[in-house]
């Protein structure tokens, strides 16, 4: 072993490298399990003493390539420290007699400990005199370490699904791995997973590169495999994507149509990736460009090409898992599958098209949504009873652009593409397709527009629905399976969603808020509830399921306006505890508490709210009976007069500020009630001895929470630093 220079501690360190070679792994698998090796090599070798702690994931940096994940851990100990640790034994009074010399208890002690007599010390214990041994536990070699965690790391990657090679219970791996890399500062360690026993020789290219090739370490590791035609850093290989991608793409005077997505897969299916440019026949560009693109994306990992007007031009980029494509067969190659894919689509757009959109409709009972929720021509009815009772919302709201009809057309046809020849070939397509058959066979554009996006968004930085009908046919699509689902008992799990409800959730959360489309939540979710009791009457529904089905959009709501609207969490939870049932007023109400919040009377007006609540949580336990209203009379101190008073002028102005939704205005308003009760905490005893005055006080403190706690609830100010705390 070739150590390193010593580190910070004096200790001889070395660098290890670890490289499990396999068959080719799933490009979209590949950049999380190299996370995951990185966490699990920075606890073990934390753990068994060969880095530091805190700094152990600074030391490792893993990757990975389609044949192989790649971990790089700097700075090793080559010997674990030795450990002293002290063991205690008898007390003294039993293991030394009165005349100092050591009894059997002693002697037991020191042979089983190993040390001889003579190395007995007597320490003092807040229990007494008791007699210890010094042990010193040798470090073990790091080799000797690595050969037991390097089996375990590689064991403990997860991965959505393994295959198992060789036995039925025999190691798992998402591919046959073919060879193990492990050396520490040259040396190689001694290991085996899978009957695949370590060495120091990695493989090349694939077809290009050496089977056999020699490597000491991190040093010459990446230069070889670079000379053998394998770029094992991803950020290497997308920087030479990136490039190619437009150096190629300019010599025609073309831009590659931007796909990160895209980029990001292509990335981790090459080992060393070029770019080449293949054309195709002009006359398929009639065909919707949305068409085009999915195949060249979805189908055979093409990036389309534009020209400076950004429309789409006959060409397409394609990488390659090899140097160069001297004599374009290659490039042939992928144009005749394109071909063949871009005829088959054609056909579809035809041929699908022979009959109505709305025609499709029946065939929809022949496709199941979920085997208790029915088939998808159950779900379009349950969606169009809820896009048309949002519909209505809107226009009692007086929103002009609502439309009951058009959103109930457009709810109807929305899914009918599902059982069209080009979704069943292209099912990436779904939605879109549906759309643009609408808008070529003469629907509104209004309408086509509607289904083309009612299936968005697919994430939080996607565009929302285009228009209001596709809002409504949106939101009631995603409000449907959410009440479907949780009815039924299909509740998004830690490991489980496979009806992509937190995405739908999301989706409802990020139309209401882009839109700004007034709507409660509350009486949205008792919609598809009811929707949902009329149209599949054995699933039934109950208050405890709405609450679910509400709290999990609640919580979506709190994660956008934290993580994206960047308000703080207790705000947040304030405006909800307060009532707070539509979005767009909940985000004025929060605005309002974090612009009032920076004053001074306002974060000890909320303590005192907060201890307004506990004395009333108390008041429960003494057995008062609730007292409604205050009675006047038996209010005789200056401090609940005051209060009694100023709550009263205060309570006018702040109601009226809120039904305006001046919610700033209201709790400046609100904010002028400090010194009132300041007064009162100072100079009152709520709990008075006399039970009358007592639940009169009580009542006093439960009016002014109530009253003005409805724009937000001040007890969740600080409740969260409260629980953290704890």
């Amino acid at each position: 072993m070739r150590p390193r220079a010593p580190g910070p501690d004096g200790k001889a360190r070395a660098d290890l490298l670890l490289e499990i070679g396999c068959e080719e792994i799933p490009a979209g698998m590949i950049l999380k399990a190299s996370q995951e090796l990185r966490a699990i090599l920075a606890n073990q070798l934390a753990t068994h003493l060969l880095v530091d702690g805190p700094t152990a994931e600074a030391s490792i940096e893993t990757f990975g390539a389609p044949r192989r994940l790649v971990a790089i851990a700097r700075n090793i100990r080559v010997k674990q420290e030795d450990l002293t640790r002290e063991v205690m034994g008898p007390p003294r009074s039993v293991a030394y007699d009165s005349a100092g010399e050591p009894t059997r208890a002693a002697q037991s002690f020191a042979s089983k400990q190993g040390v001889p007599l003579s190395r007995l010390r007597v320490v003092d214990t807040p229990k007494g005199e008791y007699v210890a041994a010094r042990l010193t536990i040798a470090g073990k070699p790091a080799p000797q370490i690595l050969s037991e965690i390097l089996p375990e790391a590689i064991r403990e990657i997860s991965w959505p699904r393994s295959m198992v090679w060789s036995g039925v219970h025999g190691p798992r791996f998402i591919r046959p791995i073919r060879w193990i890399v492990a050396t520490l500062g040259g040396e190689t360690v001694a290991c085996a997973y899978a009957d695949v026993r370590s060495g120091n020789h990695t493989e090349g290219h694939r077809f290009l590169g050496q089977r056999k090739i020699p490597v000491s370490g991190p040093r010459d590791y990446e230069a070889r495999l670079k000379r053998n035609f394998v770029l094992c850093r991803p950020e290497e290989r997308r920087q030479k994507i990136e490039r190619e991608l437009k150096s190629v793409a300019a010599r025609k005077s073309l831009r590659p149509h931007e796909d990160e997505a895209l980029l990001e897969m292509v990335t981790y299916l090459n080992e060393y990736p070029t770019v080449i440019l293949g054309d195709f026949d002009p006359v398929f560009l009639g065909l919707p460009e949305e068409i085009l693109i999915t195949v060249m994306r979805d189908h055979q990992k093409y990036f389309a090409v534009e020209n400076r007007k950004k429309q789409l031009a006959p060409h397409f980029l394609a990488v390659i898992n090899l140097p160069r494509d001297p004599k374009g067969l290659v490039r042939e190659g992928h144009e005749r599958v394109l071909r063949a894919r871009f005829v088959d689509a054609q056909f579809f757009w035809t041929n699908d098209q022979k009959i109505k959109l709305g025609e499709y409709l029946p065939k929809l009972a022949a496709v199941t949504y979920e085997r208790r929720l029915g088939s998808y021509r159950d779900k379009v009815e349950r969606i169009r009873s809820l896009a048309r009772w949002l519909s209505e919302q809107w226009v009692a709201g007086g929103i002009a652009q609502a439309d009951v009809a058009g959103a109930d057309r457009a709810a109807e046809l929305a899914k009918c593409d599902l059982v069209t020849d080009m979704v069943r070939e292209f099912t990436e397509l779904q939605g879109v397709v549906g759309g643009l058959y609408a808008l070529e066979q003469g629907e509104p554009e209004e309408i086509a527009w509607a289904v083309y996006d009612h299936y968005k968004p697919h994430g939080l930085d996607d565009p929302v629905p285009r228009n209001l009908i596709g809002s409504a046919v949106a939101l009631a699509d995603k409000l449907d399976s959410l009440m479907a689902c949780f009815a039924v008992g299909v509740i998004p799990t830690g490991s489980s969603d496979p009806f992509a409800l937190r995405r739908s959730a999301l989706g409802v959360i990020k139309i209401l808020l882009e839109q700004k489309l007034p709507l409660s939540l509350s009486a949205a979710v008792s919609a598809a509830a009811k929707s949902l009791k009329e149209h599949a009457p054995r699933i039934e529904t109950s208050e405890a399921v709405e609450r679910q089905v509400l709290e999990f959009l609640l919580d979506r709501a709190r994660y956008i306006l934290k993580e994206r609207r960047g308000y703080a969490y207790d705000e947040i939870n304030a405006a909800f505890a307060a009532g707070a049932d539509e979005l767009g007023d909940a985000v004025d109400r929060i605005a309002a508490l974090q612009a009032i919040r920076k004053t001074k009377d306002f974060d000890p007006l909320a303590a005192s709210f907060k201890r307004i609540r506990n004395i009333l949580e108390k008041s429960v336990g003494t057995g008062d009976k609730v007292q409604q209203a205050v009675d006047t009379a038996l209010l005789k101190e200056a401090g609940e007069l005051q209060l009694f008073t100023v709550a009263q002028q205060i309570g006018r102005a702040a109601i009226q500020f809120k039904k305006e939704r001046k919610y700033r205005r209201a709790l400046e308003k609100i904010s002028e009630l400090r010194p009132s009760v300041d007064f009162f905490f100072d100079k009152v005893l709520v709990m008075d001895e006399d039970a009358k005055v007592r639940r009169n006080r009580i009542a006093l403190l439960a009016g002014l929470l109530k009253e003005f706690s409805t724009i937000a609830d001040f007890s969740e100010l600080g409740a969260e630093e409260a629980r953290q705390a704890k």
